[in-house]
């Protein structure tokens, strides 16, 4: 039986180093595929796990993941090692990417919910309404009877007329708190009418 011998053979220390992730980007930048393969595989769980956190949902994650290794295909030539790590360029670009997702996901389940609400609606009836108006409008009018005639006028005039106070008291030749507590007792009085309560 043939025995193998083997003998270690050194290598020099800079062949077996691998590239940091700012070399592999310049690299990147010059349209080399291999460099991107090599910073796809040291950088592609941090990103992706940085994606997950934001968004929970695992295929929502790897899409948002290939995603953001596109842009850094496309965009590497905008990296600059003075102003920051290829790391927390990249680790940002996934950040900003899934927050655009989270939002996108988001917008688009409130349109979902108001156009569900829309459809749950009932329709409009306006008969119904009219009737419920009139009838109300009578018991006001039958309250606003059983007040006093300054009362009555009062009410009317800020109520109905929209006049301010001051101009309820000129219309009516009364001091301006003569007129407050005519509209106090008659808001008062008509609450006790139409037994709403305080």
């Amino acid at each position: 039986m043939l025995k193998l011998v083997t003998h270690d053979i050194e290598t020099p220390q800079d062949e077996v180093r691998t590239s940091t992730p700012d070399e592999l980007l310049l690299r990147v930048a010059q349209a080399d595929q291999v460099a991107f393969g090599e910073l796809y595989d040291q950088t592609a769980p941090r990103v992706m796990g940085l994606i997950k956190r934001l968004l929970k949902d695992h295929s929502q994650s790897e899409e948002v993941t290939q995603e953001v290794f596109l842009e850094i295909w496309q965009n590497a030539t905008r990296f600059d090692p003075t102003r920051g790590s290829a790391s927390s360029w990249m680790l940002t670009m996934a950040h900003r990417r899934a927050v655009d997702r989270v939002r996108a996901s988001q917008a688009g389940r409130d349109r979902d919910l108001k156009i569900g609400v829309r459809d749950l609606e009932p329709g409009y009836d306006s008969v119904t309404e009219s009737v419920e108006i009139r009838i109300e409008h009578e018991r006001v009018e039958r309250a606003l009877g059983r007040l006093t005639e300054l009362q009555s006028q009062a009410v009317r005039l800020a109520y109905y007329g929209g006049y301010t106070h001051s101009e309820v008291a000129a219309m009516l030749g009364v001091p301006i708190g003569t007129v407050k507590t005519r509209l106090r007792d008659g808001m008062i009085r008509l609450r006790d009418e139409m037994g709403v309560a305080s």
